[in-house]
């Protein structure tokens, strides 16, 4: 009963794992907007941010998100927990560094880090433009909400800079390491076919961190 429960856990950690690492596609997709100069950015990054409001397949992929995020980093607790419980004593000889990556080793701690940078996120984003919570958004000139002056007006102050560039770290290697793990929970185990997911994992986390990181750094000094 134990293993069926611990593997449905690693099983569910995985899949939402890999639905999670899609939207971060997606997203830095739609960041890459900001990149732009103020007066192209500012009215395509509005009209994007409205789409997805008032979109009702996108709502329910938020809903999706939501949940994902939920269930991944419950399960995840539980199984850290029940690793733990499992090894009590530690060895007298740790040879973690020869058998396993150290992102593989820290992947609760970054985990913690990375719900630290999505709770900071939402309430920046998500709990002002959604719930009304903090100032009001105003409205560009096409009647949109200025989503675009949100980030803006953020990613002026130099400490949400660092702290949204800093996190992107750890970041980088949760995603390296947890969608090589990904795979392998969920059976794929060819050889030649794992080498070749090291590498695409590889560029995905630096692709995705980079990009994370870099953006409030460019719209700071625009």
């Amino acid at each position: 009963m134990k293993s069926n429960r611990l593997f449905f856990r690693k099983n569910m950690i995985a899949l939402t794992g890999l639905f999670l690492c899609l939207f971060l596609i997606v997203h830095l997709s739609a960041n890459c907007l900001l990149l732009l100069p103020q007066h192209t950015a500012r009215g395509l990054y509005n009209a994007y941010s409205t789409f997805l409001r008032e979109n009702p397949l996108i709502m329910v992929v938020a809903y999706a998100l939501y949940a994902s995020i939920l269930v991944h980093v419950i399960y995840a607790v539980l199984v850290l927990i029940r690793n733990r419980k499992a090894k009590p004593v530690k060895y007298a000889v740790n040879l973690h560094r020869e058998n396993s990556s150290w992102a593989s080793q820290n992947m609760g701690a970054l985990g913690a880090l990375i719900l630290i940078f999505i709770i900071v996120h939402l309430v920046n984003f998500w709990a002002r433009i959604k719930l009304g919570i903090g100032a009001e958004v105003a409205y560009d000139e096409a009647g949109n909400k200025d989503i675009y002056e949100v980030t803006y007006t953020l990613f002026q102050n130099v400490y949400y800079v660092a702290f949204y560039t800093l996190l992107a770290i750890p970041l980088g290697f949760h995603l390296h390491h947890g969608l090589q793990a990904a795979f392998k929970t969920l059976g794929f185990y060819h050889q030649p076919g794992l080498q070749w997911l090291a590498r695409v994992s590889l560029i995905y986390a630096v692709v995705i961190s980079t990009g994370f990181g870099i953006i409030p750094i460019v719209v700071y000094f625009q």
